[in-house]
């Protein structure tokens, strides 16, 4: 078979390709602590968004630029004004570890199509069963896989075309729902280090029909919102899920049995590439090496979008939480007693800051910063952290998912605010319900 003919290559696209392959290598050495040099992942892939910048759409380049320099100067004043002590050399590592799993799960694209472009196969799941497969589907798996699920999902329908606000809302949705009890999500991680003594069963309980009630209020909201007959969903067939279930038992073997030290994060990052690696070696080490080099010049700088909004958004959450922390240095706590009241209270800020550009994190890390809570207290606070995490990171414009959704497909952040404030207004009275009910049942 004739190779395909391969678009011209600009140097400074394939030395900044170079790079954020070094940094996903980098990276993966770090797990095995057999790399010293703790911030060469992060000056990687900050000089590789430096050479690609310029080719950055300009609305992205601009919110990035916004960022970056908003967390820069925020570092400065905490320095000149609260006198705080700041890692200069490392201020660039925030989300470093999030952006190498997204070249890590680039790879996704080397396994299977060995041979030349896939097609998609049958007619496609369409209307509310079609929207509902696309949020269970991205729900369940990513319940495991956190964001790299999304991507899974949405490049097979963006293989039918550009995807359609409905199938984008479906893909935020499915997601950012499943932080309300995924013992595997981030935010779970970020709660269990607050809150060591909360009772996850009692999480499970109240979360999961929450979730639950976010995917029929989904299906129903944006089957009565948008015409959906010819609209493809992600179907829960066999044939869709084989990939997606396979990397996803090989993520638990590997987090129970083989690297139990390691989180789902960054068991995601080499295992996904690994498995492509292997997916190609049966064609011939020289094919591999040729569909590497090829990912690695014209994939990995095409990712500028998504990895400029992560990194500068991981400078700005750098700066505002060294800020916060040096501003708020003293032994008052913001209540005398965490009650529902002050529950709801702090929910609705924390989801309202989202909303307004700030990442969920910063907000349940400023609130436990302002809190002491014994240990009946710390259920009811693990709850609220992840409520406001799961409908924040929905609404938010610089959450994760909206910022990999608008690096990757193009979709303003935005956009997604808005057609998301209704489905976030909805879950907040649900989550308000519940923590009522959480309270006298405590």
């Amino acid at each position: 078979m004739p190779d395909t003919p391969q678009p011209k290559i600009i140097p400074r696209h394939a030395l900044a390709g170079g790079l954020i392959l070094s940094g996903l290598l980098l990276q993966v050495a770090q797990f095995t602590d057999l790399f010293p040099l703790a911030h060469a992942v992060s000056y990687c892939l900050w000089l590789a968004t430096a050479l690609l910048w310029v080719d950055i759409p300009r609305r992205t380049r601009g919110q990035a630029g916004v960022l970056a320099a908003i967390g820069l100067g925020l570092l400065v004043l905490a320095s000149i004004w609260h006198d705080a002590r700041i890692d200069w050399p490392g201020i660039l590592d925030g989300n470093t570890y999030v952006v190498a799993m997204l070249v890590g799960v680039s790879f996704i694209g080397l396994i299977g199509n060995l041979r030349g472009r896939s097609r998609p196969a049958g007619k496609a799941l369409t209307g509310a069963r079609g929207m509902l497969g696309t949020w269970l589907g991205v729900h369940l798996l990513g319940s495991i896989l956190n964001l790299s699920t999304v991507f899974m999902v949405g490049d097979r329908l963006e293989r039918r075309g550009p995807l359609t606000t409905p199938q984008l809302l479906g893909l935020n949705r499915g997601l950012s729902s499943a932080a309300l009890w995924s013992p595997f999500f981030a935010s779970m991680g970020v709660v269990m280090t607050l809150a060591p003594e909360m009772h996850y069963a009692t999480i499970l309980a109240f979360g999961l029909p929450l979730a639950m009630a976010a995917g029929m209020l989904t299906v129903g909201e944006l089957t009565h919102r948008f015409e959906l007959a010819d609209t493809a969903g992600f179907s829960l067939s066999p044939r869709s899920l084989l990939m997606p279930v396979s990397m996803a038992a090989l993520v638990m073997l590997f987090h129970y049995g083989i690297t139990p030290d390691l989180s789902i994060v960054s068991i995601i990052t080499f295992l996904l590439p690994s498995v492509a690696l292997l997916s190609n070696l049966p064609q011939g080490p020289r094919w591999t090496l040729r569909r590497v080099h090829q990912h690695t010049l014209v994939r990995l700088p095409a990712m500028r979008g998504e990895i400029s909004l992560f990194l500068c958004a991981g400078l700005l959450t750098q700066g505002l939480s060294t800020f916060i922390a040096a501003a708020t240095d003293s032994s008052w706590t913001l209540f005398a007693h965490f009650g529902p009241v002050q529950a709801i209270a702090s929910f609705l800020a924390i989801v309202i800051s989202a909303a307004a550009g700030l990442h969920p994190i910063i907000g349940v890390s400023v609130l436990a910063s302002m809190l002491d809570l014994d240990g009946g207290r710390q259920t009811l606070f693990a709850f609220v952290a992840l409520a406001s995490w799961a409908v924040g990171t929905s609404v938010g414009p610089l959450s994760g998912i909206n910022l990999s959704l608008q690096g990757r497909y193009g979709v303003s952040g935005t956009t997604m605010m808005r057609h998301n404030l209704g489905y976030a207004a909805i879950m907040t009275l649900l989550v308000v319900g519940a923590i009522v009910v959480m309270e006298a049942s405590l």
